[in-house]
């Protein structure tokens, strides 16, 4: 039986921010500790510390520095990486640990350019252009990013893309495929596209493929995970032995808005279930004996009243074990996010872009692992 639901909606009210470190003391800090104490702090300190000097700020370039985050052997509750409708290439990032709206300083991404998440993989975003032609790799916390060189393949009708990292951390591959079954793929330790084909047309494999553009794909181990529309069912791709399969996957009825999502190794399915003039948000989980969906858990049901007999749509932001669900009606606009590990469900306050007063649209966006050194 799942566990009890839990919920989260707190204010918080500062107390503690204003504690004042004695000059004193610390001035006589040795400093060749400063990397190994900085590279502990939590990561939301990363904000301030950066804007202490500028050689706090460079320590991002420092060798010396990865290594004692790397050895620091932190790992952070993932992160929500967003874009609104009035400014999309001016990203925000989400923390659910403080359930507070981050807002860094503009990337060197181009600004001519409308670039939109794509993918995610470890604490590195991947973007595309809104024309399909240019790849970018960010990472939100630093705001560095890389150009990725130019396909041979161009490719004008919408594609979905997946990203993984390399077994042992050495790298991360980039793949993308188009409903006539074209596809490409990037690694990154070559710094080439690489690999290029069709998905092989058989009976075992329909096309044109039916993708489902509203889901984002999803990694467990060396493979990738797409969503299809009709048949219902999942497209996947072993990235290590170049296999393609089909599973096709009844979708539980009454559903709209599903997407994919993935905790822990297991794949998740997200969705709004609506029954008369009820509706509500449901997860279901993917059976691997069966490849059947089994309902696992759903939204507290005081909260889906708000959405009885209204017309709601739903748009899912993130996986990575982080879900953020924005539903809206006519009259409404809600953020809630849903950790899938602890099964805590939480309403998220609206995104308000520095110097600004209203709640921002959140047009996508993606989940990641906050790392200073991706």
């Amino acid at each position: 039986e799942p566990p009890a639901k839990k919920t989260r909606n707190k204010k918080r009210n500062g107390r503690g921010d204003s504690i004042v470190m004695d000059s004193g003391i610390w001035k006589e800090f040795p400093e060749d500790l400063y990397e190994a104490v900085v590279a502990r702090l939590p990561i939301t300190a990363f904000f301030r510390f950066r804007s202490v000097c500028q050689k706090w700020n460079s320590l991002l370039a420092s060798q010396s520095f990865s290594r004692e985050c790397d050895a620091g052997g932190r790992r952070s509750r993932s992160w929500v990486y967003a874009i609104t409708h009035e400014s999309m290439n001016a990203g925000s990032m989400f923390d659910p640990s403080s359930n507070k709206w981050y807002h860094p300083a503009p990337s060197g991404l181009p600004i001519s350019v409308r670039v939109f998440p794509v993918a995610s993989a470890g604490g590195l975003v991947c973007f595309l252009d809104i024309g399909h032609r240019n790849f970018y790799i960010c990472n939100p916390l630093t705001q560095s990013y890389k150009q990725l060189p130019p396909r041979p393949l161009k490719v004008w009708s919408r594609i979905a893309v997946g990203m993984s990292l390399i077994a042992g951390g050495t790298g991360y591959k980039i793949m993308w495929v188009g409903c006539d079954g074209e596809y490409e793929m990037y690694d990154s330790t070559r710094d080439a596209w690489f690999l290029r084909g069709n998905v092989p047309s058989s009976a075992a494999i329909n096309l044109p493929l039916a993708l489902n553009f509203r889901s984002q794909a999803v990694s467990v181990g060396s493979t990738l995970y797409f969503m299809r529309c009709y048949p219902d069912g999942i497209l996947s791709y072993d990235v290590d032995t170049g296999t393609w399969k089909q599973h096709p996957i009844p979708s539980p009825r009454h559903v709209s808005d599903s997407a994919l999502a993935e905790c822990g190794g297991r794949i998740v399915l997200v969705g709004l279930l609506t029954k008369n003039a009820a509706t509500c948000v449901c997860i279901w989980e993917l059976q691997k004996m069966t490849l059947l969906w089994k309902e696992v858990d759903r939204m507290p049901n005081l909260w889906c009243l708000e959405f009885y007999g209204k017309h709601v749509k739903m748009s899912c932001i993130g996986n990575k074990g982080l879900l953020m669900l924005s539903l809206r009606s006519r009259k409404m606009n809600r953020l809630v996010s849903y950790d899938m590990a602890t099964r805590e469900w939480m309403k998220v306050p609206g995104c308000v872009l520095p110097g600004g007063k209203r709640k921002q649209c959140i047009a996508t966006g993606t989940a990641f692992h906050p790392c200073l050194t991706a």
